[in-house]
């Protein structure tokens, strides 16, 4: 009764704040930071993630995050005239009446950048460097997946999961809280994992894991490789 319950206040919050967040997207603030659109439809990655979700996800929450940017951005223009990462490695030269603002809506953004990008239909495999990376450094692709999603499962509330990449190739599973990022470490993501609940609670209420598990079907391991090579060469940025 609870699940069900709780199910349906979050499809009537969601809808309510659809609402508000539609007259949101309407006046939201323009600015020097944009929100890319989803490189496939919102239904492509059903049934691991479905349509609903993807809209919700991408158009407000993400949405939401670009536009506080902007917001910031109107009284500080210098948050929008370095590049994301440059910004986000150095929070402390960010004023400190907006810090913890930047910090949340910025990563938020990097984040969920980095997210839609290394998803889409089809799923797959790696393979090439990327496979030999993850067999030499994360012990095969079993036992990196199995490690990866029980990083995920230890993530307590809101947060990330990722797996980080270096210029010399070495990759590590690292999780990280609210909207934090690698970037904010001077470090890279190769791939990452959302388990904020907005990302898929209304499919799979409170099982996290089976959200992890189902998750692999949708990485796109082609982007994922090409994100490789830009970190061996030194230009993946976001």
């Amino acid at each position: 009764m609870f699940h069900a319950d709780r199910r349906r206040f979050l499809i009537g919050a969601a809808a309510t704040a659809g609402l508000f967040a539609t007259r949101a997207t309407a006046q939201a603030p323009a600015g020097p930071f944009a929100q890319s659109p989803l490189p496939y439809a919102p239904g492509a990655l059903e049934p691991h993630i479905d349509a609903k979700t993807m809209e919700i996800h991408h158009g407000r929450h993400h949405a939401a995050y670009v536009g506080n940017m902007n917001t910031f951005a109107r009284d500080t223009p210098a948050l929008g005239q370095k590049p994301i990462h440059e910004v986000l490695a150095d929070l402390n030269s960010v004023p400190e009446a907006i810090r913890t603002g930047v910090r949340n809506n910025l990563g938020g953004h990097a984040n969920h950048t980095m997210f839609w990008q290394i998803m889409g239909p089809g799923g797959g495999k790696p393979e090439g460097e990327v496979l030999a990376a993850i067999d030499r450094d994360l012990g095969g692709l079993d036992k990196m997946q199995a490690d990866f999603n029980a990083a995920g499962l230890r993530v307590f509330g809101s947060g990330w999961t990722f797996i980080t990449v270096t210029k010399d190739g070495k990759l590590a599973i690292v999780s990280k809280p609210n909207q934090d990022t690698p970037l904010m470490d001077g470090a890279r993501a190769l791939l990452g994992n959302d388990v904020w609940e907005h990302a898929y609670y209304l499919n799979y209420q409170n099982r996290r894991a089976d959200y992890l598990k189902a998750w692999w079907n949708v990485v796109n391991w082609g982007e994922v490789a090409r994100r490789y090579a830009a970190a061996r060469a030194g230009t993946l940025t976001v």
